[in-house]
């Protein structure tokens, strides 16, 4: 697992507020695919609101580590169980498209590992909403 990471995303109760909320702060050029999550992007980084973070409902957070192909997030799964993490969610194919798991690490902070094949990832790991 490379040193990095690429999204954060924060549940919130109101999606449509938050979004006025930080647009209001100057961020611009959200993309909202439906209803539930907002992207917003950071550098070579993304941030997320979500409404339904990991099922929990708002406040919460989650961290997320891209990757460029399905089996790397079967791998990434693999190495964070080797390292004492506990997997959250295994990983599957997703509605949206893409392949995804979660590991949770020692203090229980969530990281979702994902393959978003409408993503950009460049070598050096920034990722680009398409």
């Amino acid at each position: 697992m490379e040193q990095r990471i690429s999204l954060v995303t924060l549940g919130v109760k109101d999606l449509a507020r938050a979004r006025a909320f930080y647009e209001a702060l100057g961020w611009g050029g959200a993309k909202q695919p439906d209803e539930e999550v907002v992207f917003f992007q950071a550098g070579g980084m993304i941030f997320g609101l979500w409404t339904a973070l990991g099922g929990h409902g708002a406040p919460g957070i989650e961290l997320a580590y891209n990757v460029r192909s399905a089996e790397e997030v079967d791998a990434v799964l693999a190495e964070a169980e080797r390292a004492g993490a506990t997997i959250a969610r295994p990983a599957a194919r997703a509605d949206w498209g893409g392949y995804t798991g979660a590991f949770a690490d020692p203090d229980g902070y969530v990281w979702e590992v994902a393959h978003n094949p409408g993503w950009t990832l460049a070598d050096d790991g920034s990722v680009r909403l398409a």
